[in-house]
C-alpha cells in the first residue's frame, strides 16, 4: 500500500468536495458544541505535542459531530508573551522600549511584534492540513485582538474586585537572557549537566558557647559554622543559615589550630581528610542539636548588607526539614532572594516578614549587580564567581574548593542559565477561595467525575 498516495488522494478529495465546510453547513441548526483551539504560538513551527493534542482534540470534535452535533471548531493564535519577544530581539536586534539606551518606542516594538506574530501560519496550515485534522482557520482567533484583550481584562476585574489580587514578591526561575520570570514548567524543559565549582565556607558565630563544651578551649579562636554552596555569587545577600532541628552537629578545632568548626556529624568526612575522620570524631569539642543553634547570630562574609535596618534578625540561624545531612555540611546558606526555600524558612524563621520587597536583592534584570554590592556592580553574576571566592579565601574563610557535575536549568528561548530570583508580581490569591464550592465549575467544565476530582484536588494544592 503506498501510504503517501493515499494521503495525497484523501486530501484532494476532501478538496474537491469541500468535505469540512459542507459538514458544518449540513449541521447547522443542530445543538451546538462549541470548540476554541487552545492557542499554540506562531512563532514556531508545530512539534510533537502540537500534533499529538492536535490528533486527541481532532477525534473528540469528531465525535461529537458524529453525535448529531454542529460541531464550531475555531483555531486560535497566542500572540503575545516571552516567544514573540525573544524573536523580535533576536530576529532585528531590537531592545525592549523599556531601555534607556538603544532602545525603541512602544509603538514602534509592538509593530515588529505584529509583523512576525503570524509568520509562520501558512505553514501551520499546510502541516495541520496534512494530519488530516479538520479546523477552521479562517474564522480563526487571536489573542491581539482587542475583544479577546477586553475579556481578560474583564476577568481580572472581576477577581480584582473581589480583593483577590494581590502584589507580592516570589522567587521564580528567571532568564537574564530574556528579562523576565519563567514558569516552572518552562524550567523543567531544559535541564543540563553542566561543571561548576562547589565552595565550603565558614560563618563566624557570634555566641559559640554550648552547655556540653570540653573546658580549656582557646577562647581567642574563632568558630566558624560551616555552609557549602555551589552558587558563590549569592553569597552577597547572605540574611540566615539554615540548620535541622534534629540533626547532631559537632564542634571541633580545625587541623591548621587556627579555629573550630561546626558541621552535621554526618559531614565531617567532606570537610577535613579521611585520615583525619576518626581524630576529629574523638576529639569533639561540644555535640550541639540543631535547635540549640537556631536564633544565634553569626558575622556576614560581606558587609553590604550587615547594617540591613528593615531587617533586624538578619544574619541568624534558623531551621527548616529541607536541610539534608548526605551532601554539603548539614548547614545551608540562605539568600533568600534567590532561593525558593531560602525564602520560606527567613520567613517562618522571622528574618524577614515578606512585606519588606525585595530589599537585598542586587541582581538588575539583566543578572548584573547593581550598586548595593559595589564591588561587582555591573557584572554578570556569575562571572563574578572566580573574584568572589578569591575574596573569601584572602580573607581565610574559603574551607574549600570543588569541582563537581550537577543538572541545571537553562532558558528553553535562548539556551542561557536560569538563576532563581525575587520577582515582585500580581498573584490570585487561592487560599482565601478554597472553602468555596466547586459545584458550579464543575457542572460548566467537567463531564467525567475523574474530571471534577481533579479540579478539587488541584484546588487544594494550589496556594496563589
Amino acid at each position: 500500500m503506498d501510504f503517501a498516495a493515499t494521503e495525497r488522494d484523501t486530501l484532494a478529495f476532501w478538496e474537491k468536495i469541500d468535505a469540512f465546510q459542507k459538514q458544518l453547513k449540513i449541521s447547522e441548526g443542530r445543538k451546538e458544541y462549541l470548540f476554541y483551539d487552545g492557542p499554540p504560538f506562531a512563532t514556531g513551527l508545530p512539534h510533537y505535542g502540537h500534533l499529538l493534542a492536535g490528533t486527541i482534540k481532532d477525534v473528540v470534535t469528531r465525535y461529537w459531530s458524529m453525535c448529531g452535533y454542529h460541531v464550531s471548531r475555531r483555531f486560535g493564535w497566542d500572540c503575545h508573551g516571552l516567544p514573540v519577544e525573544y524573536e523580535v530581539e533576536t530576529k532585528f536586534g531590537l531592545k525592549k522600549p523599556t531601555d534607556t539606551e538603544g532602545g525603541v518606542t512602544i509603538k514602534e516594538y509592538n509593530e515588529k511584534c505584529r509583523s512576525v506574530v503570524m509568520q509562520y501560519s501558512q505553514q501551520w496550515k499546510e502541516i495541520i492540513k496534512r494530519f488530516g485534522r479538520w479546523i477552521d482557520f479562517d474564522n480563526d482567533y487571536k489573542t491581539l485582538n482587542a475583544s479577546f484583550m477586553e475579556s481578560v481584562w474583564w476577568a481580572f476585574k472581576q477577581l480584582y474586585q473581589k480583593g483577590l489580587v494581590y502584589q507580592g514578591v516570589k522567587v521564580m526561575p528567571y532568564s537574564t537572557a530574556c528579562t523576565t520570570p519563567l514558569s516552572n514548567f518552562e524550567a523543567n524543559q531544559n535541564y543540563k549537566n553542566v561543571p561548576e565549582t562547589a565552595i565550603t565556607v565558614g560563618f563566624k558565630l557570634l555566641d559559640d558557647q554550648f552547655e556540653n563544651q570540653k573546658e580549656g578551649i582557646d577562647e581567642k579562636l574563632p568558630t566558624l559554622i560551616l555552609a557549602w554552596t555551589t552558587t558563590p555569587w549569592t553569597l552577597p545577600s547572605n540574611l540566615a543559615l539554615c540548620v535541622h532541628l534534629e540533626y547532631d552537629y559537632i564542634k571541633f578545632k580545625n587541623k591548621n589550630g587556627t579555629a573550630y568548626w561546626i558541621v552535621v556529624k554526618e559531614r565531617v568526612p567532606a570537610v577535613v581528610d579521611a585520615k583525619e575522620v576518626d581524630a576529629v570524631l574523638n576529639n569533639v569539642i561540644a555535640t550541639i542539636k540543631g535547635s540549640d543553634l537556631v536564633g544565634r547570630r553569626y558575622e556576614p562574609l560581606f558587609k553590604y548588607f550587615k547594617n540591613l535596618e528593615q531587617m533586624p534578625r538578619r544574619h541568624t540561624v534558623v531551621s527548616g526539614d529541607y536541610v539534608k545531612r548526605d551532601s554539603g555540611t548539614g548547614i545551608v546558606h540562605c539568600a533568600p532572594f534567590f532561593g525558593e526555600d531560602d525564602y520560606s524558612v527567613c520567613i517562618s524563621g522571622g528574618v524577614m516578614t515578606g512585606k519588606e520587597g525585595p530589599i537585598a536583592c542586587p541582581v538588575d534584570d539583566n543578572g548584573c549587580f547593581t550598586r548595593e554590592v559595589d564591588d561587582y556592580a555591573g557584572r554578570y553574576v556569575k562571572d563574578c564567581d572566580k573574584d568572589i571566592i578569591k575574596s573569601l579565601k584572602d580573607r581565610k574563610v574559603l574551607i574549600k574548593t570543588e569541582q563537581i557535575t550537577h543538572s541545571y536549568p537553562f532558558c528553553w528561548r535562548s539556551d542561557t542559565p536560569l538563576i532563581y530570583k525575587a520577582v515582585p508580581s500580581w498573584f490570585v490569591n487561592v487560599e482565601r477561595i478554597k472553602s468555596e464550592d466547586l459545584q458550579p465549575y464543575i457542572k460548566i467544565d467537567c463531564s467525567e467525575e475523574y474530571q471534577a476530582n481533579k479540579l478539587e484536588k488541584r484546588k487544594e494544592k494550589q496556594a496563589e
